[in-house]
């Protein structure tokens, strides 16, 4: 049997979270941030799957303890970001064995390159019994999502980067993608959110939640942000030939008039349970309840997540799953 990528929804062992450390990254809402981490590391402990939240140092450590559940495990590594969705492995199955695969990472187009953030993949990967390879060009988890059938979703604006990869062609990435991860289609969208400073991570856009169903945003008031974008990726989406769901968007949210990347799409989904990060607008409750809808065989809850936004991602950006056997 091929080697495939597993959708998130199969049934997980455990899900890595990343506990922020820095700073730096969060001035003024690092304490929130951990606070948040910690509610959703907590959540999904709670529902009865197994949470390894990595943290820094000694004091982090002690932090993250006095935060969250006791049912979430804790350990100890060498990173730099918390954004385990783009350093952590990618792990494949057969069905009977695992292997995890590594990509090149240069900091989002050389934007954010941390100490430890090379190395952490591969620590974590090896460090759970998993083979490793890595692939020659460069690649993060969040600029990928997969419906378990060998269709995968991207953006053009993030693979198709001349910051990633410039001497690959779109079949180029096409060809490597079958290759490294078992990927027989790929669904082109365009643009991902104003301001989102992966270059457009397909997780804070689109997410399959089924076989062929695509869920993506639906503008909330007239001055969304990116509306045309959500526009656009229906489009081509429909017209790709999947199934297109809609979730209310949060709307426009800025900081001190600067427009935030802020998404319900970066959602994480866990064995049993789907956490939602919210922000504190109010279309939090009608976000939360589309996507329940949308899995239910799980149970969903929204989280508060506008100041791990404020370091750049959210809920699913900070997790990386191990699928199950």
């Amino acid at each position: 049997m091929a080697w495939r990528f597993p959708p998130e929804w199969h049934p997980q062992d455990w899900l890595w979270i990343g506990f922020p450390h820095d700073a730096e990254e969060w001035p003024g809402f690092l304490e929130a941030a951990q606070r948040q981490i910690a509610a959703f590391a907590s959540a999904v402990a709670d529902s009865g799957q197994e949470v390894r939240l990595i943290v820094r140092d000694e004091a982090n450590e002690a932090r993250a303890r006095s935060l969250a559940s006791g049912k979430v495990g804790i350990e100890r590594r060498a990173y730099g970001d918390i954004w385990l969705r783009d350093t952590g492995p990618l792990v494949l199955t057969d069905g009977a064995r695992r292997i995890a695969r590594r990509f090149g990472f240069n900091g989002w187009g050389g934007k954010y390159l941390m100490a430890g953030d090379q190395e952490i993949g591969a620590e974590l990967a090896r460090d759970a019994g998993l083979d490793v390879t890595c692939a020659d060009w460069v690649l993060e988890g969040g600029a990928l999502d997969a419906d378990g059938t060998g269709l995968v979703v991207t953006t053009e604006q993030c693979l198709l980067n001349p910051n990633r990869n410039p001497a690959l062609s779109r079949g180029g990435i096409e060809a490597r993608l079958a290759r490294d991860l078992g990927f027989e289609r790929v669904l082109w969208l365009g643009e991902g959110l104003v301001n989102d400073h992966t270059d457009g991570h397909v997780d804070n856009l689109a997410r399959f939640v089924a076989p062929n169903v695509l869920a993506l945003p639906r503008a909330t008031g007239a001055d969304d942000p990116n509306a045309a974008i959500y526009a656009d990726a229906r489009a081509r989406a429909e017209a790709f030939g999947v199934t297109v769901r809609e979730v209310p968007s949060p709307g426009r949210l800025e900081t001190n008039g600067r427009i935030e990347p802020a998404s319900h799409m970066n959602f994480a989904v866990t064995t049993k349970l789907v956490v939602v990060p919210t922000y504190g607008t109010p279309h939090d409750a009608e976000g939360v309840a589309a996507i329940a809808a949308l899995f239910p065989d799980r149970d969903t809850v929204g989280i508060r997540a506008d100041a791990v936004l404020a370091g750049g991602g959210s809920f699913h950006c900070a997790s990386q799953q191990m699928p199950s056997l």
